[in-house]
């Protein structure tokens, strides 16, 4: 049965944006001068983008686990664990620290549990997560731990969320980006290319716009600048175009199916449709927004020592994470280079630093390959509301 309907729509008038799309050399890989060849389509190169049921086995591990929990803590590393009970309150070999914390992501809760298993009993960890799933899992694990108090909502929410609890400052923030394994696992969901589902990609299906919505009622040059702009997908243009012809958006591997057709070329043992699906993911659940409102409110909410920790898996948000460090760390803004005298900006943190999986991680869990850490202290430099951010 055809997916396309019977008779083409008009050929759409291309933004700027989508005409390069089509002439830009290689655009599918971003390079800059930390993050090397970060992987675009990680989201499903975790365990689809490579297309190998040998990567399923791993799906679950959270990647730099003991890394972030170090780094969420001001240590430089974590007691050896001579138990497997995380969870524990009153782990002998615990750093038992005191102070509040926030697990901006939650997912399934591995970098929470070790986090709880080095914090005293008079400390709190505040965790988020979109996914109600998620929120399932968090709910299920403060009836067990008091020091745990859930929010369900997006990290973008922070400041107006701990306002709510009472909380102006925490001493440290951790947040894993990106879609979660288990997301991808449930067909049902619709991130994945290679389990068929409704053509959702909401992290919240309790609120929102689903993909199937937004795509009956996108046209085709915007649909164009999204594919390339969250995907860099260099034929955004003729991508749009097929979707746009399609008769419905029920079946992600139909949808799957019309981006191979119209996507002229591919990496070998990359799926076609992996940046097109990451892409309208990132639009949907605004999750570039989602981060650059978390990183502004990292700062009036943080304590003086505080320490924000940060995995990313694609360039699209950790170049965002690493020019907000560099730029509240040097006191230098982009938009002070041409000026004759530069004011002096506030400097809000350290030096940042940057950690990647080890060999021993990668090749344990193909998921972490492409994951970036990077950390930075607060300082005590009084916030300024009037700050650019």
């Amino acid at each position: 049965m055809s997916l396309s309907k019977s008779k083409p729509k008009s050929k759409a008038s291309p933004s700027a944006a989508a005409d390069l799309s089509e002439s830009v050399p290689n655009p599918s890989v971003v390079k800059d001068a930390s993050t090397q060849d970060v992987d675009l389509d990680v989201t499903h190169a975790r365990h689809e983008g490579d297309i190998t049921s040998d990567v399923l086995s791993f799906i679950h591990d959270a990647v730099l686990l003991q890394e972030t929990v170090a780094a969420v803590l001001g240590v430089k590393s974590l007691p050896k664990q001579t138990g497997n009970d995380t969870q524990s309150n009153n782990d002998q070999n615990g750093l038992n620290i005191s102070g509040i914390y926030v697990d901006a992501t939650f997912g399934r809760g591995g970098h929470s549990r070790l986090l709880l298993s080095q914090l005293a009993d008079d400390a709190t960890l505040i965790v988020f997560d979109k996914d109600p799933t998620a929120i399932s899992v968090a709910q299920e694990l403060a009836s067990k731990d008091s020091r745990v108090r859930v929010v369900h909502d997006s990290f973008a929410t922070l400041t107006d969320s701990l306002a709510a609890m009472g909380i102006t400052q925490v001493d440290g923030l951790m947040a894993d980006l990106g879609i979660s394994s288990p997301q991808i696992d449930d067909g049902s969901r619709g991130f994945s290319f290679m389990r068929d589902g409704a053509v959702d990609m909401r992290m919240d299906t309790s609120r929102g716009q689903s993909v199937a919505e937004w795509l009956e009622q996108v046209d085709d040059e915007t649909l164009a600048n999204v594919l390339y702009e969250f995907g860099e997908e260099r034929h955004s243009r003729r991508i749009a175009r097929a979707i746009k012809q399609m008769e419905s958006y029920e079946s992600t591997l139909e949808l799957a199916e019309v981006i191979k057709e119209a996507h002229p070329n591919w990496q070998r043992g990359k799926h076609p449709a992996t940046q097109s699906f990451q892409a309208m993911r990132i639009f949907i659940n605004n999750e570039l927004g989602d981060v650059d409102d978390f990183l502004a409110q990292s700062i009036p909410i943080l304590k003086s020592g505080g320490q924000l920790a940060v995995i990313s898996f694609h360039s699209l948000e950790d170049r965002r994470i690493k020019q907000f460090l560099q730029r509240h760390s040097k006191g230098q803004y982009p938009e002070d280079e041409n000026l004759p005298m530069p004011p002096n900006r506030p400097r809000y943190f350290s030096k940042p630093k940057r950690v990647g999986p080890s060999k021993a991680e990668t090749s344990q869990n193909p998921r972490a390959r492409s994951a970036w850490l990077r950390m930075a202290t607060r300082t005590d430099t009084a916030y300024e509301q009037t700050t650019q951010l």
